[in-house]
């Protein structure tokens, strides 16, 4: 596993300075595994129910439950877990608290990606200076499943407003400058993770497989110091 302690100077300025980093091993392939069953059993049990529930959205372009991971007791060890959060402290440079987790489900054949948008201008701390998203793959994510690209340098625009994800123009009208920038494409196996910062404009491509892609995304936002909330890492 990679940990804070053998996280390397490189991958931490990889961060800093191009808002991004591919942190492989974040936790065990067998976590994952054990992880995705809970997950992905937790989230069709959600979604055809047929009950309603604010925090289950169910869209063309992925299916998604937010912040239920004080609902069952293994969703909260992975949004807890203190590998994962002991490394994006290390990577902000600061002491962190939890916002809320949400889960990504691309269903078999989807044909839609989620197109460039930074996540900050979504959220009501817009001023927070290192918001942190890990989105931990609990599956292996190649291209044709669904994996996320970034574009370097993008969350050094602090200035833009909200994005629309299924608009592939949305980003690229009020940033032009990024339209022939650096885009990296990140594939995961099992148990990677990638930690972006809250303005570093990301995307993932449609999943063109037989097998539903299953992600975990833990964000965190402001230093701990101000919360009364005490995470377990």
């Amino acid at each position: 596993m990679t940990t804070p302690d053998t996280l390397s100077t490189d991958q931490i300025g990889h961060y800093r300075r191009l808002g991004f980093v591919k942190i492989p091993n974040i936790i065990s392939k067998e976590e994952a595994a054990s992880f995705h069953d809970v997950i992905y059993n937790f989230a069709e049990a959600k979604r055809t129910s047929g009950e309603e529930d604010p925090l289950v959205r169910d869209r063309e372009v992925f299916t998604q439950i937010v912040n239920f991971w004080h609902e069952d007791e293994g969703i909260r060890r992975l949004t807890l877990h203190p590998n994962i959060g002991a490394v994006a402290e290390k990577l902000a440079g600061m002491p962190l608290r939890l916002w809320h987790d949400h889960m990504l489900i691309k269903q078999p054949h989807n044909k839609t990606p989620t197109e460039f948008r930074q996540d900050q201008p979504y959220w009501p701390h817009t001023n927070s200076t290192q918001s942190i998203s890990a989105w931990v793959a609990l599956c292996d994510v190649p291209v044709e499943r669904g994996c996320m690209s970034f574009l370097s340098g993008s969350h050094k625009r602090t200035d833009l407003p909200a994005q629309n994800l299924s608009d592939a123009e949305s980003f690229f009208a009020i940033a032009p400058e990024f339209r022939y920038g650096e885009r990296v494409t990140v594939p995961l196996q099992a148990g990677d993770c990638t930690f972006h910062h809250s303005r570093c404009a990301h995307m993932a491509t449609p999943n063109e497989t037989d097998e539903p892609r299953v992600a975990h995304i833990i964000i965190l936002w402001m230093p701990r110091r101000h919360s009364a909330v005490r995470n377990t890492w």
